[in-house]
């Protein structure tokens, strides 16, 4: 009887807690302020985002005075998107302000995507809530 207690106990520790797992971010979304839609996507591993449509025409705010002139549209916006707890985490480049940040993303329903940017190590963070575009 011994053994099959241990058997069992062993494929308890096996299977362990249920893993929480990230819902899919796929698909195009409105940003908070209705101006821009990015379109979310697998990049191999990992997720990206690019603004398929904006209200802004050029990257003016660019920290890179090259890019200042170049077309807000196809700029990649969100990459290295990785599964981290309940959302994802990577880089979010806000073209409001022309920088990058250490950002983070969560689907909060099928129709809600809260995004937060930080800088100085996550102690000050912004967060806005996206919109699934139709």
């Amino acid at each position: 009887m011994r053994p099959a207690i241990l058997a069992a106990f062993g494929l308890a520790l096996l299977s362990g807690p249920a893993q929480a797992q990230s819902a899919d971010p796929s698909g195009t979304w409105l940003t908070q302020s209705g101006d821009t839609r990015v379109r979310i996507a697998r990049c191999g591993a990992v997720y990206c985002g690019t603004i398929v449509s904006s209200t802004y025409e050029k990257d003016t705010n660019n920290t890179d005075p090259k890019l200042r002139d170049r077309n807000i549209v196809g700029v990649r916006m969100i990459w290295d998107a990785k599964p981290e707890g309940d959302g994802y985490s990577g880089q979010l480049y806000n073209p409001q302000d022309g920088k990058t940040y250490t950002g983070k993303l969560k689907v909060m329903s099928p129709t809600t995507l809260q995004l937060s940017g930080c800088v100085l190590g996550g102690l000050i963070c912004r967060s806005q809530t996206w919109t699934k575009a139709n």
